[in-house]
């Protein structure tokens, strides 16, 4: 048996990747634990060493890393040298900072020496999606090396170039073979590699549908996991809102990697005093961007990845349409070859409509008009996901308000669009998750957070 690797672009089949026998999935966690002993030993400078030598071969080679992920899920070109160079900004971050999160803390206690300590937890399973192929696996592989750990990562079938690629670099940068490695498998076996006691936690990024199945077989086998699953995330457009200013972020927003982002901005809530100039300057927008080959260097939106996701994106179109939504741009499946789907927008979309309720993860945008800034709040958090969300305002002080008290996420910006920050905790709430990736709160995930007492002599 075997995945089957097929280029978005034209729909031909690249590549057949074998999965793993029983005997080398065994022989692999048995790697896994060698190295990460060796590895546990290893001072916070040494390791940090090998981040910094990650870094520098991202780099270095950031346009070699952007053609493999153009090839196997269709990022064009540009964005893949931004994601490698990302995942260079997080090895730096943790090899700068993670010794001091992960050191000690003295607590004072009645009759004894007492401090707070952070030890690996061991080997630890990363399920991960394709849509970032190289950020995502290494947004929690380098805090999670940094802290000791040793881990094996279950790619997407769609991209195991990027898997491989992703081990061999670990090894180039000096760590022990075995510490980083790549599984060939399907669901049934990272289900049994979880039920391994070699594995010691688990962490998934991808649908709510996958989270419940990783949680649900992680829990039987007592796992700690961390879940980064899928959202809608809502951006508010308030009366006093920069329109123009508004709508190039969000066109931004709604594009990043063809729009194939959990965290890409996707429901456009807003207020009627501003609807039509803000219906017209984000038209204006999307109609700026440029559908094409991801390898070709004007092409700002390639194809998505595979055939299946852009049928379930036309069928939400054409669904919400003929529920009422009108189609103020794009809509209409391109003829040739390749999974292209151009950049859309939805007005007067409204609950009950796929584009309301269900995840858009391609080119469209979809406009959902509110009568105040109260009932935009309510419509934003009426979803079942609470990844990511944004307020546009000229009123600071309400945008901030709105953000820390009233907006149902992890992650909410006023007047900028959502991105993640190796400085700053990513995660969601509701139906996109739970758990921490990124900054201190990433680091701590996957440790073991002990307590020491020394009595006193008396």
């Amino acid at each position: 048996m075997a995945f089957r690797v097929i280029d978005p672009a034209t729909g031909r089949t690249v590549k057949e990747q074998p999965l793993d026998s029983e005997a080398e999935l065994e022989a692999r966690v048995r790697s896994a634990v060698e190295a990460r002993r060796r590895w546990e030993g290893w001072s916070f400078e040494e390791r940090a060493r090998v981040l910094e030598a990650l870094a520098g071969l991202l780099e270095d080679d950031a346009d070699r890393w952007g053609r493999l992920m153009a090839s196997e899920m269709g990022k064009p070109l540009a964005q893949g040298r931004k994601e490698a160079e990302k995942c260079a900004w997080a090895a730096r971050y943790y090899a700068e900072h993670g010794a001091a999160h992960l050191a000690d803390e003295p607590v004072e206690v009645e009759g004894a020496r007492a401090r707070v300590v952070y030890r690996p937890l061991g080997v630890i399973l990363s399920i991960m999606p394709w849509n970032f192929p190289f950020w995502q696996a290494l947004r929690f592989g380098c805090p999670a090396l940094m802290a000791g750990n040793a881990v094996l990562l279950k790619h997407a079938p769609n991209v195991p170039g990027c898997a491989a690629a992703l081990e061999e670099l670990w090894v180039e940068a000096g760590a022990p073979p075995g510490l980083f490695q790549a599984v060939y498998t399907d669901h049934e076996g990272a289900g049994a590699l979880m039920a391994r006691p070699e594995i010691r936690a688990v962490t998934f990024t991808g649908s709510t549908e996958g989270g419940r199945e990783v949680a649900a077989s992680a829990g039987r086998a007592l796992k700690k996991t961390v879940l980064e699953l899928g959202g809608s995330d809502p951006y508010l457009v308030l009366a006093d809102a920069r329109v123009e200013e508004a709508a190039r972020v969000a066109a931004r927003a709604r594009l990043v990697n063809s729009g194939q982002s959990c965290v890409a901005a996707k429901r456009f809530v807003v207020v009627e005093e501003v609807l039509e100039a803000f219906q017209e300057a984000l038209v204006a927008q999307m109609r700026k961007a440029v559908v094409g080959p991801p390898l070709a260097s004007a092409s700002t939106v390639g194809p998505l990845a595979r055939e299946d996701l852009r049928d379930t994106l036309h069928r939400q179109v054409t669904e919400s349409v003929e529920a009422g939504a009108r189609l103020l741009l794009g809509g209409e499946v391109p003829e040739g070859r390749g999974w292209y789907y151009p950049p859309t927008v939805l007005a007067d979309v409204r609950k009950g409509m796929p584009a309301a309720d269900e995840e858009l993860f391609g080119p469209v945008a979809a406009i959902l008009p509110v009568g105040s800034t109260e009932e935009a709040v309510q419509v934003a958090n009426d979803s079942p996901w609470g990844l990511g969300a944004a307020v546009f305002t000229a009123d600071q002080a309400l945008g901030e308000r709105l953000a820390r008290e009233e907006l149902e996420a992890g992650i909410v910006s006023v007047n900028e669009s959502v991105a993640s920050d190796p400085r700053l905790p990513f995660g969601g709430v509701k139906d996109s998750g739970y758990g921490r990736e990124l900054g201190r709160a990433g680091i701590l995930e996957f440790v073991n957070v002990k307590t020491l007492r020394v009595a006193l002599e008396e």
